[in-house]
């Protein structure tokens, strides 16, 4: 799965449960660890295999439950003692939902290892070979192109498509945290106070 399909993935998970739980959209520390998150399994595995040539492949210890599970309860545990709760819950919901992802992604596309894309170290994927980062991700986003064209790809498509709209849709409802929030989403009690500020200011 591509980085914007983790973050729509991770996004439509997270919100949701803020809302549920806090009754609010989510806060922008959530949101940016939520992305951080959502990252972190690429962000460490993939340079250990295609840059330094630590690993193998690409799945191995960012990728793994055996990690991700622990790291995401010292992580939650960490942010609680700081008063920092909502953006531990957040990077652990991105981090797992990575890993669902790419389950999920490597099922759809019918590729012979699923769930062993999670299991390192017990299970492990084939070596990915010595090539070139650039010609890595250039092979990897032709082979992406050519299954989106396939004829009877339709139903992934929609899917795929309907997913990042949903991510994005949901995200600017939830008032486009992590970023200044734009002015029209201002809410009417804000924007009343904003305008009383104005008319003290005046005033004196």
């Amino acid at each position: 799965m591509w980085p914007w399909g983790h973050l729509a993935l991770g996004y439509l998970l997270y919100s949701p449960a803020v809302r549920l739980l806090r009754r609010r959209g989510p806060a922008a520390a959530g949101a940016l660890a939520l992305a951080l998150g959502t990252q972190f399994p690429d962000l460490l595995d993939k340079p250990l295999a295609w840059v330094l040539g630590v690993t193998s492949q690409g799945y191995t210890v960012g990728h793994s439950v055996f990690v991700a599970v622990p790291l995401a309860v010292l992580v939650v545990s960490l942010a609680a003692r700081h008063d920092r709760t909502e953006a531990g819950l957040a990077f652990a919901v991105g981090h797992l939902s990575h890993l669902l992802g790419d389950v999920l992604f490597a099922v759809a596309l019918r590729n012979p290892y699923t769930i062993e894309r999670v299991l390192w170290p017990v299970a492990n994927l084939p070596a990915g070979g010595q090539r070139a980062v650039t010609g890595r991700v250039l092979e990897y986003a032709a082979e992406w192109v050519a299954y989106l064209l396939a004829t009877d790809q339709g139903w992934f498509v929609a899917l795929y498509v309907g997913t990042l709209l949903g991510a994005f849709c949901l995200w600017l409802l939830d008032g486009v945290p992590g970023l200044p929030r734009p002015s029209w989403f201002r809410d009417d009690g804000a924007a009343r106070q904003h305008g009383e500020e104005r008319t003290d200011d005046k005033s004196q």
